[in-house]
């Protein structure tokens, strides 16, 4: 299971991502929508480590912040999306 608490994102000083919270439980599909540009893949980097920000993000039981980067691996797949 992933939880977010209060996740928020600034890349400079624009913030992206304001204060979101979810959960995503095992056996079930989440499902993150939005229009272009409202932050989906932002909020998703930052669930991953791979962009800082502010809140909490719980992965299996655990803070995502208290993880080696390979012991989140063996937790988690990152699939990154294509632009091409």
């Amino acid at each position: 299971m992933i939880e977010a608490q209060d996740i928020s994102v600034a890349i400079g000083s624009r913030r992206i991502v304001s204060h979101v919270d979810f959960t995503a439980r095992p056996g079930e599909v989440t499902a993150i929508v939005g229009p272009n540009g409202s932050g989906k893949t932002t909020l998703l980097k930052a669930l991953t480590g791979e962009l800082s920000y502010t809140g909490t993000v719980i992965l299996n039981g655990r803070d995502l912040v208290s993880m080696k980067p390979v012991e989140a691996a063996t937790h988690r797949a990152v699939l990154p999306q294509s632009t091409t």
